[in-house]
């Protein structure tokens, strides 16, 4: 330990060094205490205009001025006012509300609400607005399970990207589906195929988009699909190319919507695929949106997922 009391420059020792290192006794600098000085200010400004501080079960409101905006009731879905304290929140309510932009919004919502769908694709701006609002509306709803992208899942979730339509693709037809949901069935086949003909039926059902395949068998199976044996026909009709009115698959246009067949590596594993699709059959259901979504947003909704696909 150094006995140094007093440094050459001026500023005095606190006694303690360690390696040659003495601990100096220098002040802050002034400017450093006045900033301390000014941050603590401000902190109690703050707490006096801002909602800050907790009081019994309540808190301090500050010294802005109320805040009203609408929100929807639950139970009954009527929308009404509410009064608040200042707050991020309700200011940020508020604005999306009856801002600048949140009116400018409103006036395209109501020109797009009174256009008809060919009104609206025809022009430019209002394909705008849809596209800018519903990219939103698809997201928080329709994302999860068919993609951002609308891709979908083989099996699982349809295709909304490409021009082959279950249900059909025309804007009315799209807007039913949103409204009202779609439930996507084919009886299983579990007890009612042979071995054998189960893989006549499948090898017929490659033959449908281009396979090369045992044509024996083809003949066999087109029998049993188009046959009381099957009954294929009565959903997929006797060429195979599906119905709109019940949702079934296009058999002869190389899209597969349940039966991953692109991906099966050789014929035999894309004959396993579709004996599986045939022999567990299909269950599949989209719920319908128009208890959860408002008639506009449906509409955008209707035209963003129009100009997804090729099936028009």
């Amino acid at each position: 330990m150094s006995n140094t009391n007093q440094k050459s420059g001026g500023a005095a020792s606190t006694g303690h060094s360690w390696d040659g290192i003495e601990e100096l006794t220098n002040p802050v600098p002034r400017w450093w205490i006045w900033s301390f000085y000014f941050t603590v200010v401000i902190c109690i400004i703050y707490w006096i205009v801002y909602p800050a501080w907790p009081v019994g079960k309540g808190f301090t409101t500050g010294t802005f001025n109320d805040i009203t905006y609408n929100v929807v009731d639950k139970n009954t879905g009527e929308a009404k006012e509410v009064t608040t304290h200042w707050n991020t929140r309700a200011l940020f309510m508020a604005d999306m509300q009856r801002g600048k932009e949140a009116l400018k919004q409103k006036a395209y919502m109501d020109e797009v609400s009174k256009a008809s769908f060919d009104e609206i694709l025809a022009d430019p701006e209002k394909m705008a607005f849809a596209r800018s609002l519903a990219k939103g509306i698809y997201g928080d709803n329709c994302a999860a399970c068919h993609g951002s992208g609308g891709t979908g899942v083989v099996g699982l979730f349809p295709n909304l990207a490409d021009d082959d339509w279950l249900w059909g693709g025309k804007v009315e037809q799209i807007q039913a589906t949103i409204e009202h949901g779609r439930q996507g069935f084919m009886p299983a086949y579990t007890d009612t195929f042979t071995a054998e003909q189960l893989d006549a039926v499948a090898e017929y059902v490659l033959s449908l988009s281009g396979h090369s395949v045992d044509e024996n068998k083809v003949a066999t199976g087109k029998r049993i699909f188009n046959g009381q044996e099957g009954g294929c026909y009565y959903c997929h009709t006797t060429n195979a190319t599906g119905m709109l009115s019940v949702g079934s698959a296009n058999l002869t246009d190389s899209i597969w919507t349940v039966a991953n067949v692109p991906a099966a590596s050789n014929l035999e594993a894309k004959k396993d695929t579709v004996k599986s699709v045939v022999t567990n059959g299909i269950s599949r259901k989209m719920p319908g949106w128009s208890e959860r979504l408002s008639a506009n947003d449906i509409k955008l909704l209707t035209v963003f997922i129009h100009e997804l696909g090729g099936g028009k």
